[in-house]
């Protein structure tokens, strides 16, 4: 076996390990100095990324003014602007009535009469005691100008001419007291005609020929309604009973009437609030020279109300409810949150009508968190359709009892 004697193979040997092995060193410091490198690179990438998504992506809207006018749709009740209940005013049996329902009548016109025997035996037997009277005092003042004309002579004493005096005043009041027992049987037997108050339509009838009638008892024997005007009767929740003014404008539609409006104005109010219900109670004109309205009648009324001057809306979604007060979050030039504390009127369900604290040309944010505070920054985006904020709604339906 022949064994290399050669010394520079030897030298060469161990020359080439020691390069392989500097070599795997650089390998292995590259790719520790990677992996340093990499990892600083995405904590760095990581850190942007988590300050990128910390910033809320919001959208916003500006608000919308008010409309010019708004629509409140509420119940209301239909009157007679005049109504009577036409009872008797005397006793006795209906001898003939003389106007149904339906009809027209005009004032004064005769209804029905009455018979009543008692009332004119009563009369008669007054205006005899009144002749009665009429006699007595007639012979007393003659007496008692005698005893004048005699007291002046001294013929008679003055007790005798005083008593004649007495008795001719007690005898003048008897016949005043006579008169006027005349004239109330008088007066009680006119009411066997039973009469229209007014001009109007008959809407009842509750008697008939022989009908006992006893005076203020029992039902009313007609009743009479003036139906030319109605009077229309509606309660307004306290929020619009500023604006319900005199010579306000409404419309009145009727169920049984689909499409028509008819044209009334508001004539007076209450000027006060019911307590227990804190609304207003208005009245309105309506006319009805064409007769088509029944008094009785259920009607909505829609009123067209001015908007509060400056006033603008925004979406019920945009109000922050805070426990100090309302708020919004407007986003200025710089993507900077400024909470605003606002003023709020009228409730339209979807949007809130805003007073003071706001402008139509700001931005505010449509749904902010409830943890947004002010100096905020935030990513604005639009939504893909970019739409308007609801708009407060044309009509205000707000449930309300019409009166009783």
């Amino acid at each position: 076996m022949l064994t290399s004697t050669d010394p520079s193979a030897r030298n060469t040997r161990p020359h080439r390990a020691r390069r392989y092995g500097l070599v795997a060193l650089v390998i292995a410091l590259s790719l520790a100095a990677w992996g340093i490198v990499s990892r600083v690179s995405e904590r760095a990438t990581l850190a942007t990324d988590t300050a990128e998504l910390a910033i809320p992506t919001v959208s916003t809207i500006k608000p919308m003014p008010g409309a010019a006018a708004e629509e409140l749709v509420l119940p209301g009740s239909v009157q007679a602007y005049y109504e009577a209940m036409i009872f008797a005013r005397t006793n006795g049996y209906v001898r003939n009535w003389y106007t149904d329902i339906g009809t027209r009548v005009k004032k004064g016109q005769l209804l029905a009469e009455i018979d009543t025997p008692e009332v004119d035996q009563q009369l008669r037997q007054a205006r005899a005691d009144f002749s009665t009277a009429q006699a007595n005092f007639q012979l007393a003042h003659t007496t008692d100008q005698r005893w004048r004309e005699l007291l002046a002579t001294n013929s008679v004493s003055h007790q005798a001419a005083e008593s004649a005096a007495g008795d001719a005043s007690a005898k003048k009041a008897a016949l005043a007291s006579a008169q006027a027992n005349v004239a109330r049987l008088s007066d009680l037997e006119s009411f066997k005609h039973v009469v229209a108050p007014f001009d109007g339509v008959v809407t009842s009838r509750n008697t008939d020929i022989g009908a006992l009638i006893n005076a203020g008892q029992g039902s009313a024997l007609f009743r009479v309604a003036d139906t030319s005007k109605l009077r229309v009767y509606v309660l307004v929740p306290q929020l619009y009973a500023a604006n319900t003014t005199p010579g306000l404008d409404a419309d009145l539609t009727f169920p049984e009437r689909p499409g028509k409006n008819y044209p009334a104005q508001v004539v007076g109010t209450a000027d006060a609030l019911d307590p227990a219900s804190r609304t207003l109670q208005v009245q309105l004109l309506v006319d009805n020279s064409t007769g088509q309205l029944f008094p009785g009648a259920y009607a909505q009324v829609h009123f067209k109300l001015p908007r509060g001057a400056g006033s603008v809306s925004v979406p019920a979604s945009a109000v922050l409810f805070r426990s100090t007060d309302l708020q919004v979050a407007v986003v200025g030039a710089d993507h900077r949150v400024t909470l605003k504390s606002i003023t709020t009127g009228r409730d339209f369900g979807t949007s809130l009508e805003v007073l003071t604290g706001l402008s139509p040309g700001e931005d505010i944010i449509a749904n902010p968190p409830d943890s947004l505070a002010t100096g905020a920054l935030v990513r604005v985006i639009q939504p893909p359709s970019n739409p308007p904020p609801p708009a407060p709604q044309s009509a205000a339906r707000v449930t309300s009892a019409g009166r009783g």
